[in-house]
């Protein structure tokens, strides 16, 4: 079973009969799927394997970037230039359409970041994104010793002054803003929810809330996250990826064979999910697409 219905309106957004196909596997732990809607490519991270690859329908899976500094989310900014956090360096990173690197955060409050994970970019050029202590870990990055004592949600302005949003999270993870952006959802892996904060005009957060508990039988925890263009949000969470209303009513799960870490929406129409769990990188046709990147 590809889908598990919870409400009707589940069947509007994937067929019953959808079939997850295998774009590649092997791998040692994809993240951080992207789709370029311009030139029609998805990149995908692979921490453990220190490398960014690139899928594309004509020729499949090829190295991108290697060494990557075990980056994992990935993003484009208004310009099309590529944001990646990087576990190894403690970092997040812009590639410039040179194909140089420049390095945009590194230290807050005169302490190094625990791991930037996941990173979305606002209309206004600031740059939110997520900072657990994963990528301080065996195998998913470097192991040693934060030096923070909290696990962060962060701004990153345009003028590229770092400002600390929430900090009472036990492991932030996927974030995403609503259409209009006057909302920001953040899951956290621990605690296993999603949170939601009104966005201020300034850019800053108000008060967070719950907005969802990913539940059900499988692995797998809330991470990868984002919405579609009908306002849906997916999340990843146990058994594959959880689909709510924009009032968070739960309407199903799109089953997974293994762990999905992450996920994003590709294809000329965006209505092809691309999906990446463990070891593989899968695709599957959807009835609603998703938003292009930038």
């Amino acid at each position: 079973m590809t889908v598990e219905v919870r409400d009707p309106r589940m069947r509007t957004i994937v067929a019953p009969d959808a079939e997850l196909e295998v774009k590649g596997s092997g791998f040692l732990f994809t993240e951080g799927p992207l789709w370029h809607p311009v030139e029609h490519f998805l990149l995908f991270s692979d921490m453990p394997g220190n490398v960014i690859r690139r899928w594309d329908a004509a020729q499949g899976v090829q190295v991108f970037r290697q060494p990557s500094a075990m980056a994992n989310g990935l993003a484009y900014d208004r310009e099309g230039r590529l944001l990646a956090c990087q576990h190894a360096t403690s970092s997040v990173t812009r590639t410039e359409l040179d194909g140089s690197i420049v390095t945009l955060a590194t230290h807050y409050d005169g302490k190094e970041l625990n791991s930037p994970n996941d990173i979305v970019v606002k209309s206004d050029g600031s740059i939110y994104f997520t900072d657990p202590t994963y990528g301080r870990q065996e195998f998913f990055g470097v192991a040693r010793e934060p030096e923070l004592q909290h696990r962060g949600v962060y701004r990153l302005s345009p003028e590229g002054d770092l400002t600390l949003l929430v900090d009472d999270f036990a492991q932030p993870n996927g974030l995403c803003f609503s259409a209009d952006e006057k909302l920001l959802f953040v899951n956290d892996t621990e605690r296993g929810h999603v949170r939601v904060f009104d966005v201020l005009d300034n850019g800053l957060l108000g008060e967070g809330r719950l907005f969802a508990e990913p539940e059900g039988p499988g692995e797998g925890a809330p991470d990868g996250m984002k919405l579609d263009s009908d306002g849906n949000l997916y999340t990843c969470g146990p058994g594959g990826v959880h689909v709510f209303d924009p009032a968070g009513t739960s309407l199903g799960v799109i089953r997974v064979p293994e762990v999905c870490a992450n996920f994003t929406w590709g294809g000329p129409d965006l209505d092809i999910l691309f999906l990446t769990a463990s070891t593989s990188l899968y695709a599957l046709k959807v009835k609603v697409p998703g938003k292009p990147a930038f």
